[in-house]
């Protein structure tokens, strides 16, 4: 099955290098890389100085990050490529040595062939920089907010809600019934809620891999993500106009108790000086 991993990215060089460095030790055979520059001329010497023989593609970000968008792009070039299968992984995140095996593998079970696969993730702590090989399986410990399966087992889910964009694998036949995700949105939040519901909406199954291990490189981040406030915001806006509810509530909730937003459920608004 041929396999294309899809990575976008603005700034975390150090994720990047670190992440290629993941990609080389995973037991499958080379995968081919496309890593998606948001308006970073930089990546293209990252990706010499690691090694990688990763297709750069640049797409410009003149303000908010075209995170849907440049996702869309690589995934049509991973499948320029015939990719059968694309695996999305998130800059910060450092794949498991099985990864890419588990989520094949599970591509390949009967019954998941119009599904999302996503995997469990593990939040390294600031303790954990430069942590990588086989040091990451110490640190194995998945958020809690998401299954866990054993290894070799794929667990049905229900609640696409809980599906995250950092570390997930889709099939190509199925992304391209899709229609990848929603350009609407940009900068941070929502998208990949989106993406979960339009999944969800066409019948699509959402599967748990067990030992599709990712690792989630630490950085500095605020709860709520306030530097992220105008995003999230005009995103929470664009879902609710497609969906008829709101995501990210414990967000906005956490920015309506700061005074930053007004938020009752029927709609929203900021409260400092300018409006989203």
């Amino acid at each position: 099955m041929k396999t294309v991993v899809v990575t976008v990215v603005s700034g975390r060089h150090e994720h990047l290098a670190a992440q290629v460095r993941g990609l080389r030790g995973t037991t499958e055979e080379p995968v081919d890389h496309i890593v998606v520059s948001m308006g970073d001329d930089a990546i293209v010497d990252v990706l010499a100085r690691s090694g990688s023989a990763a297709t750069c593609l640049e797409i410009p970000a003149d303000g908010a990050l075209p995170l849907a968008r440049a996702r869309n792009l690589g995934a049509a070039a991973a499948i320029d490529r015939s990719a059968e299968l694309l695996v999305f992984l998130d800059v910060d995140c450092i794949p498991g040595p099985d990864t890419i095996e588990r989520y094949r593998s599970a591509a390949t079970l009967p019954g998941n062939e119009r599904s999302l696969l996503c995997g469990p993730v593990t939040y390294l702590k600031e303790k954990d920089i430069g942590a990588e090989g086989g040091a990451l399986r110490l640190l194995t410990a998945p958020h809690p907010a998401r299954p866990n399966p054993p290894v070799d087992t794929v667990e049905h889910g229900d609640n696409f809600d809980l599906f995250w964009s950092l570390s997930f694998a889709v099939g190509a036949a199925t992304w391209t019934e899709l229609g990848g995700f929603c350009e609407d949105y940009t900068g941070y939040g929502g998208e990949d809620t989106d993406f979960g519901a339009t999944a969800e909406a066409s019948g699509m199954g959402l599967r748990w891999v067990g030992g599709a291990h990712a690792y989630h490189q630490f950085h500095p981040v605020s709860d709520p993500p306030v530097e992220h406030l105008d995003d999230i915001v005009a995103n929470a806006r664009t879902f609710f106009d497609r969906w008829g509810r709101w995501p990210m509530i414990g967000w906005l909730d956490a920015f309506a108790a700061r005074g930053l937003v007004e938020f009752d459920g029927s709609g929203i608004r900021r409260t400092a000086d300018r409006f989203v």
